[in-house]
């Protein structure tokens, strides 16, 4: 799976002395009626415990310019508590979980189902609130076990010429 790109999230539970976070590459977009996405968590980790008696996470979308706290959170010895909402420069959202004043997106969630996976536990979470933030940055990404950087955005398709997506409709490779 190495060799698929992923974005990065960083996912908190719970605010104040009771934060916990870690840095997630395992979001995937469900359903948007009602509003779901997946989360993957291990099973032998941490914060599944904590998700599960909380009820509900948020996902906090990063940019390029959260790379220290993607790499931070990923670690075992990561903050908790109080000193992880000030390293997060994170508020507590209306679910009552940390959300990120500088993420690019956060989607705070209810549990809505839990599945046992092999060594994970998907959750699926119904957003209750979604916030969109400055857009500051390029995406951060994860590829071939390494954070990365999207390259600079592709010059716009000159007027006349066919793009990529309309290629492919008409079953030609651009």
């Amino acid at each position: 799976m190495g060799r698929f790109p992923t974005g990065v999230a960083l996912l908190t539970c719970g605010s104040g002395d009771d934060t916990a976070a870690m840095t997630l590459n395992s979001l995937t977009s469900v359903s948007l009626d009602p509003l779901l996405v997946l989360v993957s968590i291990r099973s032998a980790g941490r914060l599944l415990p904590v998700i599960s008696d909380a009820g509900g996470f948020a996902v906090n979308v990063l940019g390029e310019a959260q790379l220290d706290l993607a790499r931070e959170f990923s670690r075992p010895g990561r903050p908790e508590g109080r000193a992880a909402m000030r390293r997060l420069g994170a508020v507590r959202g209306v679910s009552g979980h940390a959300v990120l004043r500088a993420a690019e997106a956060s989607l705070e969630c209810v549990v809505h189902t839990a599945h046992e996976a092999g060594d994970h536990v998907l959750f699926l979470g119904r957003v209750v609130a979604l916030t969109c933030g400055p857009r500051a940055s390029a995406p951060l990404v994860f590829h071939q076990g390494r954070f990365d950087r999207l390259p600079a955005a592709r010059p716009k398709t000159p007027a006349g010429t066919k793009t990529d997506r309309e290629s492919v409709k008409e079953g030609r490779a651009a």
